[in-house]
């Protein structure tokens, strides 16, 4: 197989499979175990079990050093990692489909946590090799169109065992989805074997030298504050999103078809188009722009009422298509801040700090939409999008937004 099209196949592969487990046990999860009883305190705990997605800069330098299995891939960091990690997974999937569902939601429920903690060790580990090895094999002009697929692709994953898989259930049992889930796992590492990545350069710092470098380049903390604050308007308010529908009068059924059909599509095709877009015109101009339109879907919901859907199916559309191409057009450009010979760490530092940051406004939209109401909070969320603008245009006064800056070397 020609190696560039087994290269575009093996990133989305893999992509897809990191969105499986997320789809399945963070979307479905909450569900099975409530219709077993569970409490709803218990419930709201196991969301701690995703932790590691926002601690993986603390082993990611080790995977600039190391390599799994050297006496067979000697040059092939990235593969041996992502091939372990992703069949460990599997076959812990497979452990788990052992463990009764109604043993899971009576005496198990703290071993299951472990072992989904686990399970999200070995996929975020998963991740920043994949990472690394995006990084390392697009050239500066794929990389927008390359962190399209990325999103896409774990949105698919998503929707592939949080929807489709769900919806067979009930025929399937809970040993089989998750037999079929490992299934996918496995499959989803197979394009893998025909592409073979670019020799990496070995990183010879330890860990915190190799942090200390990435904070010692140039105007390191407006870098940070920038993909700090790129996302945060966006995450503040579309946490609200579903309770301010459900509130409004829409049924499970229209949030099931409008959110995860609908807004499925919609965040797919923005993701592939404003990766596209990312690499077609200059990394500042497509951020302020995708900044500006998530500040417009923002204010889309503002006023919605149940006697017009046509409005709330555009703002539900509106939002997914903007939000997707904002994440393309962000992680794009820490690709290109990546330094060569620690892609791994430097990635994943700056997803990690991506990650905490969009928790944190997560976690406070919901005092914002009691104290202010709905549509002043997608007011403010809004504000919080245009005030980042300020941020694009002074690291783009300092050349920081070129895709092969002088300031990586």
């Amino acid at each position: 197989m020609d190696q560039n099209k087994a290269k575009w196949l093996a990133l989305i592969s893999l992509y897809l499979v990191q969105g499986l487990p997320h789809g399945f046990f963070g979307q479905a999860m909450p569900v099975l175990l409530r219709e077993q009883g569970v409490d709803l305190k218990h419930i709201g705990l196991m969301a701690l079990v995703a932790l590691p997605w926002a601690l993986k800069f603390l082993w990611a330098p080790m995977l600039d050093r190391f390599t799994l299995f050297p006496r067979h891939w000697p040059d092939e960091f990235r593969r041996s990692w992502i091939l372990a990690m992703n069949y460990s997974a599997a076959a812990l999937l497979i452990a788990i489909s052992f463990m009764p569902l109604d043993w899971i939601a009576t005496d198990g429920l703290l071993v299951f946590g472990v072992l989904l903690i686990g399970i999200n060790v070995l996929i975020a580990t998963q991740d920043i090799a994949t990472d690394a090895t995006a990084v390392e094999n697009l050239s500066p002009h794929e990389r927008g169109f390359g962190n399209g697929v990325q999103v896409g692709g774990y949105r698919t994953g998503m929707v592939l065992a949080g929807g489709l898989l769900v919806s067979y259930f009930s025929y399937l049992g809970w040993q089989v989805s998750l037999w079929l889930l490992a299934l996918m796992m496995v499959l989803g590492t197979l394009p893998l074997y025909a592409y073979k990545p670019k020799p990496h350069q070995v990183a010879q710092q330890s860990m915190l030298p190799l942090w200390k470098g990435f904070f010692n380049l140039k105007d390191a903390w407006l870098w940070v504050a920038l993909i700090s604050l790129y996302k945060v308007g966006d995450a503040f308010g579309t946490q609200m999103i579903r309770p301010y529908l459900s509130d409004a009068g829409l049924s499970l059924d229209e949030l099931g078809t409008m959110l995860g059909g609908v807004g499925f599509v919609a965040g797919l095709a923005g993701a592939l188009y404003g990766g596209w877009l990312v690499g077609r015109i200059s990394r500042a101009r497509a951020l302020t722009l995708f900044l500006l339109l998530e500040a417009l879907a923002m204010l889309g919901y503002v006023g919605i009422s149940i006697e017009y859907k046509a409005h709330i199916w555009l703002a539900v559309t509106v939002e997914h298509i903007t939000g997707g191409m904002a994440t393309a057009a962000l992680f794009t450009i820490m690709m290109d801040r990546c330094r060569e010979h620690s892609a791994a760490a430097d990635y994943a530092l700056q997803s990690c700090v991506v990650i905490v940051t969009g928790m944190f406004a997560s976690a406070i939209s919901g005092y914002s939409a009691t104290t202010l109401g709905y549509d002043m909070h997608f007011a403010v969320a809004a504000l919080a999008c245009v005030a980042a603008v300020w941020l694009v245009y002074r690291a783009s006064r300092a050349g920081l937004l070129l895709p092969k800056s002088q300031t990586m070397q």
